[in-house]
């Protein structure tokens, strides 16, 4: 059995191919998203439910794709840029006022 319903597969592809997340993903990567992969995974999903197609079983595509493609579900962090440096405590005059 897939690891998530068929549904959420299309679903996951449409959402991909909407403009709006189409022109955020723009804004911030500088290129359109590549949703290839979400089709491919909802006709995986199909063939499993259809015929229990062999390319299609779990370990397999349907299982590890959705894990790359969305890293907060794996506790994604940010990247770090190294422009701030990180405290440990607070600095000692921090309750003074400013200039």
């Amino acid at each position: 059995q897939p690891p998530r319903s068929c549904e959420d597969y299309w679903g996951e592809w449409k959402h991909c191919r909407g403009l709006r997340h189409a022109f955020h993903h723009y804004y911030a990567h500088g290129e359109l998203p590549d949703c290839g992969r979400w089709r491919e995974d909802y006709e995986a999903c199909r063939a499993w439910e259809r015929d229990r197609a062999a390319a299609a079983q779990v370990p397999g595509p349907l299982l590890a794709c959705p894990a790359l493609r969305r890293p907060g579900l794996l506790g994604h962090k940010p990247r770090s840029r190294g422009v701030w440096k990180l405290r440990k405590s607070p600095p000692p005059d921090w309750y003074l006022p400013l200039d």
